[in-house]
């Protein structure tokens, strides 16, 4: 661990390991259609759910373990995406999927001038919008702005309860105070927030009181990031696997424990793994339809670069094209490193393994590890024990339909992509077994009280008619 990671197109790549042709065909030789795997996938099920636009590398701080290596400039840089390249590209993706959600960060994104005026443009258009941030910067008059822009949320950065040592891992002094501040402007112009969290040595132990504070502050999720050595973190020391393995299984058993706020682990696929081995029923897994918490990478999520690199992730900067040489819905459809995700040819032991399609293992660390995306994943501790591969929810076949009424499918198709197959499925199981003939609005409400209680849903659901009312 711990080497650099050079984007395709740099010109230090043909030296060191040649082409993007070469480098696809020394790692993925696409298969033909007669060993295609016929898993029951069509384009539909390589939608974007999830969409990381790094639109600056411009920061307030300087944050030991960056995978984007940002600035503290003051200008983004000459390369930078201007106003209406964003546009441009937000219009684009739209073309493949508008109900994807689309996570503004950089960098800092609000350090960007123009960057309410792109999330207005997003908003519009009939996108999900949350922002990464390090909340430093929302007062009440930006909270208020980014509420009637339509924001869905923003996902606040939290390293540590000790405000020394998240200010010391920052970067900069003030920066738990300034993170605090920005929460509570969030809570009091009613803009719902996300904690997040890095798995790292230094603070992992805290996980438990993490997730109580987090719960008590009133986050609507807490998300634990699993951090991958790249950018300035390149020479950060990672957890061991045996660290990982212990807080993905703290975060499997403490799933039901916190009313209102979803708990969850991100570019830490195992943690489907740990899940069904705990419950094969679990609704978290993608064997019930929930997408979120495995690798999407590639798959059904993306990251554009300040400068316009299309990348399967963050961690990965494997890039398939840049936005301004070949438009988002082409370099999405037709890539062939985004193929090599899709219908992967996976090595060792995360091919052999009987949980290959609800987990496969992270694809960036044996990339920053080798180059080998495909290769199997050194951080997992589990040995496949053979037998027949678990079937995830695209390719299990479907009990009896149940029918929706029109706002309750208006109501489904509001709710993220990445979570809809679930809902979906978790819903049509309930009335089914209640002989319940009509899915309706006031239905899915009970559903969800009984689950988060009766503060308000996690996600907004409301939409706006033609005449400016609100369907709910």
């Amino acid at each position: 661990m711990g080497k650099s990671l050079p984007i395709f197109n740099a010109p230090s790549l043909a030296s060191a390991f040649g082409s993007i042709q070469q480098q696809v065909s020394q790692f993925f030789t696409p298969p033909s259609t007669a060993s295609a795997p016929h898993d029951g996938r069509t384009v539909d099920d390589f939608k974007p759910y999830l969409i990381a636009l790094n639109l600056t590398k411009r920061c307030n701080l300087k944050c030991d373990h960056c995978y984007l290596d940002a600035t503290t400039k003051s200008a983004g840089g000459d390369d930078e995406l201007s106003t209406e390249e964003c546009y441009k590209l937000i219009d684009q993706i739209a073309e493949v999927n508008k109900g994807c959600l689309l996570v503004i960060t950089g960098g800092e994104p609000l350090v960007r001038p123009d960057i309410l005026d792109i999330a207005r443009h997003a908003v519009k258009l009939g996108f999900m919008v949350v922002f990464g941030t390090n909340g430093m910067l929302i007062d009440d008059r930006m909270a208020k702005n980014l509420v009637e822009i339509g924001v869905m949320g923003v996902g606040i950065s939290i390293d540590s309860l000790d405000p020394q040592k998240h200010n010391r891992f920052r970067g900069v002094p003030g920066a738990w105070e300034s993170a605090l501040a920005g929460i509570e402007s969030c809570k009091r112009n009613g803009l719902a927030f996300q904690v997040h969290f890095s798995a790292q040595p230094m603070n992992y132990q805290e996980l438990p009181e993490v997730i109580d504070w987090a719960h008590q502050l009133g986050a609507k999720v807490l998300n634990v990031f699993f951090m991958v050595c790249t950018g300035r973190g390149e020479e950060l020391t990672d957890i061991t696997p045996s660290q990982y393995e212990e807080v993905l299984g703290y975060l499997v058993n403490c799933q039901d424990n916190y009313k209102g706020m979803l708990v969850r682990a991100r570019c830490a696929p195992h943690f489907k793994r740990l899940a069904y081995e705990k419950d094969p029923n679990s609704p978290i897994t993608k064997a019930t339809g929930y997408m979120g918490g495995g690798c999407l990478a590639g798959t059904n999520y993306a990251r554009v670069t300040p400068n316009g690199e299309l990348t399967p992730c963050p961690y990965m900067p494997l890039s398939a094209g840049n936005i301004r040489e070949s438009s988002f819905v082409d370099l999405w459809e037709k890539s062939d490193v985004f193929n090599s995700f899709r219908y992967p040819q996976l090595k060792g032991k995360c091919g052999d393994c009987e949980y290959t399609d609800i987990c496969g293992g992270c694809r960036a660390r044996p990339y920053v590890d080798h180059g080998d995306w495909l290769d199997e994943d050194q951080w997992c501790l589990y040995t496949p024990k053979g037998g027949e591969k678990i079937k995830v929810a695209f390719n299990t076949p479907e009990e009896s339909p149940v029918a929706w009424d029109e706002d309750s499918e208006v109501r489904l198709n509001r709710i993220p992509y990445f979570l809809r197959a679930m809902v979906k499925k978790g819903v049509e199981k309930h009335a089914r077994e209640k002989s319940i003939p009509l899915i309706t609005i006031e239905l899915m409400e009970e559903l969800r009280k009984k689950r988060f209680g009766n503060d308000a849903p996690v996600f907004n659901f409301d939409v706006k008619d033609k005449d400016g009312g609100v369907r709910r």
